[in-house]
């Protein structure tokens, strides 16, 4: 429903274009491109790489002792007296608890602290992007095609501009 109503007030835009007597100045950015390729976004995908290490060793460590755990289980469990077998099934239990809390908990903590990183990469891409548009003269600038040429891709001249930020 979103492209449909982008769609349509393009065509709108262009097809009043010629009725005017003035061409229509289109740009085109790939905001992905921005997101992956931008200084500011790989400084601050580092900074969270950095920033997350250690929990994610915490989980895989975890992670290993219930492996090792299952194996010893999976190998010596029929060896094993009833108590503690019971026992090393409610520590692997346990874990497994700890395991998927940690995990839901990293993700969510991740996410968060990527969302706050990025808005303000957002931000500061869309003030390049307004003053590209002001000074180069842009009628519209869209984000969210299907398809776009080369000739109105713009994304280049924003990360440079991000980049001598």
């Amino acid at each position: 429903m979103k492209f449909f109503k982008v769609f349509v007030l393009v065509l709108g835009l262009l097809s009043l274009a010629p009725a005017f007597g003035a061409d229509l100045k289109i740009g085109w950015i790939n905001i992905e491109r921005i997101f992956r390729e931008a200084g500011p976004a790989q400084k601050a995908t580092k900074k969270l790489e950095k920033e997350f290490d250690k929990r994610q060793a915490d989980i895989q460590k975890i992670g290993k002792q219930m492996s090792d755990l299952q194996t010893q289980l999976d190998k010596e469990g029929m060896t094993m007296s009833e108590a503690d077998r019971s026992q090393k099934e409610r520590e692997l239990a346990n874990l497994n608890r700890d395991f998927q809390r940690m995990q839901r908990e990293f993700r969510e903590d991740l996410n968060m602290r990527r969302n706050e990183e990025f808005a303000s990469i957002q931000e500061r891409a869309n003030k390049v992007i307004r003053e590209i548009a002001e000074s180069e003269k842009y009628d519209l600038i869209l984000t969210d095609v299907i398809y776009a040429s080369p000739k109105i891709d713009i994304t280049d001249k924003v990360l440079k501009a991000l980049a001598d930020k």
